[in-house]
Formats: structure tokens, sequence, C-alpha cells
């Protein structure tokens, strides 16, 4: 699927003859209905969904995710993201896993359990991610993605589930995917997520804080990570402390507009992310998806 790009992925893919380009108008694009015609041009009876620039960890991603269906019941899978320890992401988001990852599987016999979860548990459970997913196609044929501009997965997930479908996570399958941020697109980013969690799940997230504890971590961590950088150490720490107060301000917009009623949330929501926040795409980008 691509929408025009213009950084060489077309003349890329063009090297490749396995490889057919599914052109997307970037005017009418829109991450539900673009997924949608990417399983609608399937013929196989799974279809998985990435960005262009995300990365595999290893060559069992596939494997790890078709792994994940283990009977008929279970309609798709879902894997993890993670950033990989390189020089130019933030060494405090560097993959550090503490235990062996271990498989989910959601499943509800009717619509009133899904709903008797409280927002905080709807969120959890249906915390979907395109970056990596594997989907059996008759269940996105029963259940089609929603045209809407952010959080397709997590909207996906949730009517899958009040269709009776059974999901799972299988963090096992893994994508190096990273974005560098500047404070508006974290703003951005905090802000439609906030508005998108209320809307499909009622979920009103706590004012997020930094406590001096936590200052001290980010700078240990920071040290761990580079060694002795001191001008790293002081460009990575601003960083944080920069995505740290956007994301405050994008709850404080949040709560703010929420106070007010839906529509003015709505409103706020439309006036500053209008469409959802985009990143500039490394040169090495290749577009798979999305």
């Amino acid at each position: 699927m691509d929408s025009a790009s213009t950084d060489g992925t077309l003349e890329y893919l063009r090297t490749i003859p396995e490889v057919t380009v599914i052109p997307v108008d970037p005017a009418a694009f829109n991450h539900g209905e673009t997924r949608n015609l990417g399983w609608q041009h399937a013929t196989e009876d799974y279809v998985f969904y990435t960005v262009q620039d995300a990365k595999p960890v290893n060559e069992f991603l596939l494997e790890n995710l078709l792994k994940g269906f283990t009977d008929e019941g279970i309609m798709a899978v879902c894997g993890q993201q993670v950033v990989p320890h390189d020089r130019d992401k933030n060494p405090v988001e560097w993959f550090r896993p503490v235990s062996e990852p271990k498989a989910l599987l959601y499943h509800f016999d009717s619509p009133a359990a899904f709903e008797s979860l409280s927002p905080e548990q709807k969120k959890n459970t249906c915390a979907w991610d395109d970056v990596a997913a594997l989907y059996r196609r008759t269940a996105l044929e029963q259940v089609p993605f929603r045209k809407v501009v952010f959080g397709e997965d997590m909207q996906w997930a949730k009517d899958a589930l009040l269709h009776g479908f059974s999901i799972a996570y299988q963090p096992s399958a893994r994508v190096y995917h990273y974005h560098l941020e500047n404070p508006d697109f974290s703003f951005k980013r905090a802000f439609t997520t906030m508005y998108f969690r209320y809307r499909n799940f009622g979920y009103i997230p706590p004012a997020p804080s930094l406590s001096f504890r936590q200052r001290l971590s980010i700078l240990k961590t920071l040290v761990r990570s580079l060694g002795f950088d001191p001008a790293g150490w002081l460009r990575w720490y601003r960083y944080n402390l920069d995505v740290f107060d956007a994301i405050s301000r994008a709850h404080r917009t949040f709560s703010e507009s929420l106070l007010k009623g839906e529509a003015a949330l709505d409103e706020a929501h439309s006036t500053y992310c209008g469409k959802p926040p985009l990143v500039k795409k490394s040169h090495e980008s290749r577009a798979t998806a999305g």
C-alpha cells in the first residue's frame, strides 16, 4: 500500500517482481479504509499488517505470529513493537525485557461481558497494534476496519470482541519501530490517543507526573546506556523532559476540554489533531502497509 511516496519507495519496489503496489490517494487516505483495501486484494488465508519503517527483530516474526493461532476460534494475533539499542534512539525507551513473554488470549461470551469491564480493562484488552498483526482474512471480511484517521487497530479489537471473536497477543513476535518526536508531535500523539481511548472505552487517564526519583532514574539509565557521554546524557535528558512536558500539556488540554463537555472535547481534538500526527520517514524506510 502506498500513498504517493516521494522518498524512493516506489522505485525500490519496482525492482521486486513479487510485489504489487496498491496506490492510495493521499486525499482519501485514512487508516481504516486503507487497510480494508489491503485485505480486499488478498488471496491467501492470512493477512499481515505492518508499517513501512518497522523491521522484524528476527526471521521468525511470521512464524511466531502463526503460533498464536492455537485453535480455529482465534481470528487474529498481535505482535509487539520494541525499540532497538541504537544511539540515535531514546535510550530510556530501549527494549529491556525482564521476563519471558507470555501470550494472552481474550474472548467474551457476550457483548455484555465485555461492556462489564472497567474503562481501563477495556483499554488494556484492546491494546491492539497494526505495527505487527496477523489476521484471518475471513475475520476481516466479517469485521472490517472502520473509517477512522487514527486508532483503527484498537477499534477493530473492540469490534472483534463484541462480535464474539477470540484475539491473541503474542509478544514473542517483535518488530523494531521508533519515532524521534518533537514537542508538537508528542502533544498531538498523546492528545489523540487520549481522545480515542475515551471515545472507544470511556477511559480517562490520570495526570502524568515526574518525581525527583523518576528524573534521577532517567539520568541513571542514560549513564548506563551511553557510557561516558556527557553531551549525550544532556541531549537525551532534555528530550525526555520535553516529551513529558508535551504529554502533560496534552493531558491538561484533554481534561479542560472534557470538563466543558464532549462537544468541546470534539472541537479541541479537531483543532489540534484534525489529522493524525505525522513523522518524517527515514530515507531507509520501505513501504509494506499503512
